[in-house]
């Protein structure tokens, strides 16, 4: 089964309301994918999909994505074993960006860095300085055993 997306309806309510899923890619022919992980809600990292990223995505039930830097497919976990099964997708209310609900294998991991989430850092600013803070130190896996040197 080959998956086809209608272009955007102009009616804003149809948009808003109707039952046509009609995602709205970019000028680039991306939309944006926020995912949480299925079980406890984690945000775990936020990517892009092209339309047959979208397509295997809801064909599969695996997640797939655009990578941006390779402008390349991908199936997120193919090399490091850590399959994002989808267990809901939901698009927003103009249906121009995705909310993934997923189940990680593997290792149980997202972060290319061996982090559960891409998300392990907070932004502090004090007496004029912004700086990082690494919140989540656990390591999963150790990214030079899984992808080799980066």
């Amino acid at each position: 089964m080959k998956i086809q997306f209608d272009p955007p309806s102009a009616d804003k309510a149809e948009l808003e309301t109707g039952s046509a899923f009609t995602p709205r890619f970019d000028s680039n022919g991306l939309i944006t994918a926020v995912v949480t992980d299925a079980g406890d809600g984690v945000l775990l990292m936020v990517a892009h999909m092209n339309a047959e990223a979208l397509a295997l995505t809801i064909e599969t039930g695996i997640a797939h994505y655009y990578s941006r830097s390779r402008k390349s497919l991908w199936k997120k976990g193919e090399t490091s074993g850590n399959l994002q099964t989808v267990t809901e997708i939901r698009t927003d209310c103009d249906q121009d960006a995705l909310w993934l609900k997923v189940r990680v294998a593997g290792h149980d991991a997202t972060c290319h860095t061996g982090r559960r989430s891409c998300f392990y850092r907070t932004v502090t600013a004090e007496n004029g300085v912004t700086s990082l803070n690494i919140i989540d130190t656990e390591i999963h896996f150790h990214p030079h055993d899984v992808y080799g040197k980066n």
